[in-house]
């Protein structure tokens, strides 16, 4: 197997499953923060892992053709450049494409407050932060409805080798809907009917020496 994000397979499954998944920036549709790492606040589903790779080339932010989410910023070329020559199998349109799907599932998984999921997904200082907002949430008593509208553009903002660890940053520009209720299931805040734009930066890791071909998030930020 080659290396990219997330297997083809998991993918499509995942994308057949259901449109897509979730996240963004926060205003007010959520109810409360996404943790951050610097301010701790019907198929199998797959951790982050790579896939075939499809085309060998980086396609720079100016290109024209291709899909949106097949780009990346300018500053992030020479990091790009270093992660493909230190691994000829990676795949930037792959990558992209896997790295909305596990922003959905994520995204899924924390206002589901499922933790195993979480565990898979997340390195382990993100995964705490996860866990530690989860509990206030279920302390508190409150229940996420949070859905996905749409993501509207995914694109590699930075990227660094420094061996053997590769970290790409991405940052994605979606619409999503909240509702937060009790127990009771009384609403306590928010509309599915009214959808928030949303811009964060999440930062994926990988070992490329290692024979572990997932790539984990370790850092959420806002845009």
């Amino acid at each position: 197997m080659t290396i990219e994000i997330i297997l083809l397979a998991m993918v499509a499954a995942f994308l057949g499953l259901r449109l897509y998944s979730v996240l963004g920036k926060r205003s007010g549709h959520e109810q409360e923060h996404m943790p951050r790492n610097i301010d701790p606040r019907a198929s199998e589903r797959r951790p982050l892992e790579d896939a075939k790779p499809h085309t060998p080339d980086i396609v720079p932010a100016n290109a024209t053709a291709g899909a949106p989410n097949m780009v990346y910023d300018s500053n992030a070329e020479a990091g790009m450049r270093e992660i493909l020559s230190a691994d000829r199998n990676f795949d930037v349109g792959r990558f992209v494409e896997g790295a909305q799907a596990a922003y959905g599932m994520i995204l899924e998984a924390f206002w589901k407050g499922d933790k195993e999921e979480l565990k898979l997904l997340c390195d382990d200082d993100v995964y705490e932060s996860f866990v530690e907002v989860i509990d206030a949430r279920e302390k508190r008593g409150e229940i996420l409805e949070n859905q996905l509208v749409r993501i509207d553009n995914a694109r590699i903002s930075a990227a660094e080798y420094r061996r053997p660890v590769a970290r790409i940053t991405v940052q994605f520009d979606a619409d999503i809907a909240a509702v937060v209720k009790d127990k009771q299931g009384n609403l306590i805040g928010g509309s599915l009917s009214d959808a928030a734009e949303t811009h964060d930066v999440w930062t994926f890791s990988r070992d490329l020496s290692s024979a572990d071909p997932n790539w984990r998030l370790d850092e959420t930020d806002e845009a």
